[in-house]
This record gives C-alpha cells, sequence and structure tokens, in this order.
C-alpha cells in the first residue's frame, strides 16, 4: 500500500519570538516494510538556517533556526510511503519469553530499548501487570499477543483526563488514557520483565464514516509498542489502543524509548507568550487522494520533483 501523508503543525504566538530554535521529527523513516518514496518540509517563515540528518536512533531529523521576529510558525510535512510489513511468524516458533530477553542482552542496538526513558521509567506494578501475560517458558510472541489484548480489553480511550505529566502507576490506576499512555504502560511492563521495546510514532489509517465526507486535518499522530522476538524474527509493532498488530494501515514516523525521544515538534524561542497550538493529519492512499478535489487543494507535489528529495 502506498499513503500520502500530511503533517500540519501551526503555532500561533501572543507576542512576537524573536529569535527560535526548533527540533523536528516530522518525517517517516526508512526500514524493513517501509520505503520513503519522497517527502517534503515546508515552513513559514522561512528558517534563516535549515539543517536535516539523523538522530541517535536513526529518525529523520530537522534543525530549523529563526533569527527575525515572528508571530506564527507553520511547519507541513508531506511524504509519500510504501508499506509492506512482513507476516507475523507461527507463534510457536518464536522463543520462549525468558530466552529473548536473554539474547537482547548480546545486542547494544536492542538493548538499548531496555533503559528507562523520561517519561517512562520501569514500573514494578507495570511489570506485574505484563507478568500475568508470560508465565514461564511462554513464547515471547503468545504472551505480547495476550498482553497487548489485555490493555486493549482493560483501560479506556478517554482524551483529556491524562497529560504529558501523568505517570505510569496513575495509568496502570485510571484504566484510562490516550494511545501515548498506553503505550507507555505496555513499555514500562515488558522492560521491568527485561524485553527490549521501543516507542513507535506514526499515523494509522481513518476512514469516514458511510455516507460522510472525509474531514481534512481530523486525523493525529498515533503511537504503538514496538518489540523485539529475537534475532530471528527481529521487531513487531503492537497498537494497544486498537488491540491489533501493526499491518498496512500504520505509517511509522520514528522510534525511541518514549515520547520525549521522538516528539514531532520541541525547541526554544524568546519572546511569544499565550500560544496556542494546532495540529491536523491527513493519512490516505495516494491513489484515492490523486482523486479528491479537497486533498489536492492542500498542496499539489511539484512535477520536477524527483523521489527521495527532502525539500
Amino acid at each position: 500500500m502506498i499513503y500520502r501523508v500530511r503533517h500540519a503543525t501551526s503555532y500561533t504566538y501572543g507576542s512576537p519570538v524573536e529569535l527560535a530554535s526548533h527540533v523536528l521529527h516530522v518525517t517517516p523513516r526508512d526500514f524493513p516494510g517501509q520505503r520513503v518514496i519522497w517527502t517534503r518540509l515546508d515552513c513559514d517563515p522561512l528558517p534563516v538556517r535549515r539543517r536535516a540528518g539523523a538522530d541517535h536512533f536513526g529518525n529523520r531529523i530537522f534543525w530549523l533556526f529563526h533569527e527575525a521576529p515572528h508571530s506564527r510558525f507553520d511547519v507541513v510535512a508531506t511524504s509519500e510511503v510504501e508499506v509492506l510489513f512482513d507476516p507475523l511468524p507461527p507463534v510457536g516458533l518464536t522463543p520462549a519469553w525468558e530466552d529473548a530477553a536473554a539474547l537482547a542482552l548480546q545486542d547494544s542496538d536492542v538493548s538499548q530499548y531496555l533503559f528507562d526513558g523520561v517519561m517512562c521509567p520501569a514500573s514494578a506494578a507495570a511489570g506485574a501487570y505484563a507478568a500475568q501475560s508470560f508465565p514461564a517458558g511462554r513464547p515471547v510472541l503468545e504472551g505480547l499477543l495476550d498482553f497487548n489484548r489485555r490493555v486493549f480489553s482493560e483501560f479506556r480511550f478517554r482524551s483529556g483526563v491524562t497529560s504529558l505529566r501523568t505517570t505510569i502507576d496513575e495509568i496502570l490506576t485510571r484504566r484510562e488514557g490516550v494511545c501515548q499512555d498506553f503505550t507507555h504502560l505496555m513499555l514500562s511492563g515488558l522492560r521491568r520483565l527485561g524485553l527490549p521495546a521501543r516507542y513507535t510514532s506514526g499515523y494509522i489509517r481513518t476512514r469516514p464514516a458511510p455516507g460522510q465526507k472525509r474531514r481534512l486535518g481530523a486525523d493525529v499522530s498515533h503511537a504503538w509498542v514496538g518489540v523485539w522476538l529475537g534475532p530471528e524474527h527481529g521487531w513487531i509493532g503492537l497498537d494497544p489502543t486498537n488491540g491489533i498488530v501493526v499491518r498496512d494501515e500504520h505509517v511509522v514516523l520514528g522510534w525511541g524509548r518514549d515520547y520525549a525521544d521522538i516528539s514531532p515538534v520541541r525547541g526554544l524561542i524568546l519572546g511569544g507568550g499565550n500560544d496556542s497550538l494546532r495540529v491536523g493529519v491527513d493519512l490516505v492512499p495516494a491513489d484515492e487522494w490523486d482523486h479528491d478535489p479537497a486533498l489536492q487543494a492542500l498542496g499539489a507535489v511539484p512535477p520536477d520533483m524527483e523521489p527521495g528529495i527532502v525539500a
């Protein structure tokens, strides 16, 4: 499946910002199962300096620097991405979860996801909750699927009841929250058991209700858990918010230890005050986008743009 994704972020400042430095994670990454065909980044006002690169985890990253007063900051990332994940291996062919945990310690690229993130410490309560899905000798994939199912069925999706300061134990007590909360809970529990897990940020396809028109910019960023099955089967994605395995309706932006590692826009500003933020996301199959005038009006791709160029 080939998707086109548009991620628009708009800050409005109550007072002008004199200087600003921003770090952006808003363009998808390449990895086995996902190929970025092209991506572009548009900013208003234009930065005086801009630099592209990769962060510690290999995610695409942009640094933007503004040195003139401005009352708004708008950034739009548009990308075309091909997604084709491998099917899950048979549950019985995955190692026992204790063996997967032991093997993780032998691989530095994998074992880094055993460590706490700023927002996601390894909670003893979360570990005890996760352990219910991992009796001795259980195949790691079987345990993971059960854990994912339990979070989906035992927690209620409810926005506005948690914040970036909500702790893992509070999430476990409340039994409600949003995708970020459920992801942090699973990460904390899995790491407590010694299983490497990473926070994955991206998008999931949504569909308008039957007979309804698509609402532009109505989607939001999504989050889920990446878990390592061992050296033979590698990483899979689990979406506890929807109780599913990540497949061809997800697009990966990037990953890290928790949300703080992969937040879409962060930085420092001099000035501002009483600021407001608006974010809109559209994730649509490319062939549908090309036949929808409303989506086309959001901004066409330059005809001379070559694949793989970051504008």
